[in-house]
């Protein structure tokens, strides 16, 4: 078949999303299929050119090209996935998370403002509308899954996907480190993370991996380390090669990762087949259909005394650590979760 994967890119950002649709046009090209990734260029600055996106989707026609019929469309990632076809299959990434789970916060530039309010409902009457067109609704988590039945009333299947690479982690020495990869950004929550380092009795030590989305945000990361007198406790890498990456899952004590309301998050997986233990937050999404208090990890409150004190209690329990981390290994083998299994769903209800 002749597949189309419909997804969105913000110049020059990149991170899990991007991954994901590159790995699965990789899968679908293994089992024998010709793959296109449709990559829409977005930008919700103001927020009235969220409408001109979503007219400009429904305008496209994706049914055939030069080079013959298109088979089969998946819808990934907002605006994109609205774009039309007579055979399409949804596996949402996200929606426009900025009017629905994080409207009116700090995290988004919709307010509640006559503005703001129209903008918003332009966004979920379109959801609600043409999400339905596809033959079958997936969702990139159980997380994901539950913001579309909540906001738009919409059903849809968890999907779960392996991280990239995830046969190439190990693990290896239990060193007094605790890593934190991930994007330099406000939802990714590493200020949070500083906070709690600076709370903590043991000598514990983070290392912050990670490209900050703006040079303001890197600033403001490093000072934040000078004024917590942190600079013996902290190590800030920004980009490293996976090779790297992977060898500082390999060697740490456990891994942080205490987004606000993740939609699914590699960094879980990546942990979990480093066989490393996860401190996370109740309110981080994604990694709470994994991590498991006491067993695999902690889920704390999303505040500095709770997260430093599991902190404390992977720096000063090595062999404890060690345990939560085997035993996060386990569970992801138990759950089976390959590209294998993803493409044969995604197939089994186009025509």
């Amino acid at each position: 078949m002749k597949i189309a994967l419909l997804t969105t890119q913000i110049p020059f950002v990149r991170g899990g999303a991007e991954m994901h649709v590159n790995n699965l046009r990789k899968a679908l090209e293994e089992h024998g299929h010709e793959v296109e990734i449709i990559n829409i260029p977005f930008n919700d600055n103001p927020i009235g050119r969220v409408e001109d996106h979503i007219v400009a989707m429904r305008l496209l026609n994706l049914s055939e090209s030069w080079a013959g019929k298109i088979d089969l469309a998946i819808g990934m990632k907002f605006p994109a996935y609205l774009i039309p076809h007579p055979n399409k299959v949804m596996w949402i990434l996200h929606q426009h998370r900025q009017a629905y789970d994080l409207f009116d916060t700090e995290f988004s530039n919709i307010k509640s403002d006559a503005e703001g309010l129209r903008v918003k409902d332009i966004i979920t009457n379109a959801d609600v509308k043409y999400i339905s067109e596809a033959k079958h609704v997936f969702a990139n988590s159980g997380n994901v899954a539950a913001r579309l039945k909540r906001h738009c009333g919409l059903d849809s299947t968890p999907l779960y996907h392996p991280c990239p690479d995830m046969d190439k982690f190990y693990c290896a020495e239990s060193e007094n480190y605790l890593l934190m990869p991930s994007r330099i950004n406000a939802t990714k929550r590493q200020f949070l993370a500083l906070r709690s380092l600076s709370k903590t009795r043991s000598d514990v030590k983070l290392y912050i991996v990670g490209t900050a989305d703006t040079d303001s945000v890197r600033d403001e990361l490093l000072k934040n380390i000078e004024e917590y007198g942190l600079k013996d406790r902290v190590r800030y890498f920004d980009y490293v090669s996976q090779e790297e990456k992977i060898n500082l899952y390999a060697n740490c004590r456990g891994v942080v990762f205490i987004p606000k309301d993740e939609d699914y998050g590699y960094i879980t997986l990546e942990a979990m087949a480093s066989s490393k233990p996860v401190i996370t937050a109740k309110d981080s999404g994604g990694p709470l259909e994994f991590v498991e208090d006491g067993i695999n990890g902690y889920v704390c409150e999303p505040e500095s005394d709770s997260i430093g004190e599991a902190m404390d209690k992977l720096g000063e329990n090595k062999d404890g650590a060690v345990s939560m981390g085997a035993a996060g290994k386990k569970k992801i083998e138990d759950m089976n979760i390959s590209w294998d299994h993803v493409v044969k769903e995604l197939l089994k209800y186009a025509d």
